[in-house]
């Protein structure tokens, strides 16, 4: 497939999926893109589009759930990130759900995701919860996922990430 008009729309709260977005530029040749940023008109006359989320609560962010409803007959890469880590099983449910709102008319070309730091508060609420004798049993693990979350997206993220976008450029 040869390079078409893109552009790279996304939504971060912590500057995780902003630097999700920043790879796929980089990737991606500059003359091509229509728009690059996280909301504006000029984007929608791009065919394809680059669509970044955070996680919020096991789907995307109010605001790209909203975007994607609005899409019609485009070729959609979905990219984003979460908090929680553990498993591409947990990715692969949540692209699922983000999914949902992508009316048919759409082609979902490509997805990624990866664990995304998480601000600091998150961590010191969980601390806090533990001081409490009735917390919940699974505090030492979030605490842990935290932990591990601290350094992503990180290098081995964003070269999976490029070897998806190259590999989904040459289809």
């Amino acid at each position: 497939m040869g390079i078409q008009r893109y552009s790279i729309i996304y939504s971060s709260k912590t500057g995780n999926t902003k630097k999700l977005a920043e790879k796929i530029r980089e990737i991606l040749p500059e003359e091509n893109c229509d728009y690059f940023g996280t909301e504006g008109a000029k984007a929608f006359s791009s065919d394809t589009l680059y669509i970044g989320f955070w996680t919020d609560i096991g789907n995307a962010d109010s605001a790209t759930l909203e975007l994607l409803k609005s899409l019609r007959n485009k070729k959609i890469f979905l990219f984003g990130t979460a908090g929680f880590g553990g498993s591409e099983a947990y990715f692969q449910q949540v692209l699922g759900k983000v999914k949902e709102s992508v009316d048919e008319s759409n082609t979902v070309m490509g997805e990624f995701m990866c664990q995304g730091k998480m601000p600091q508060s998150v961590r010191d609420r969980y601390v806090k919860m533990k001081e409490k004798s009735n917390h919940a049993p699974n505090l030492d693990e979030l605490i842990q996922n935290f932990d591990r979350a601290l350094s992503h997206p990180d290098n081995e993220d964003l070269d999976r990430l490029e070897e998806i976008i190259r590999r989904d450029l040459k289809k």
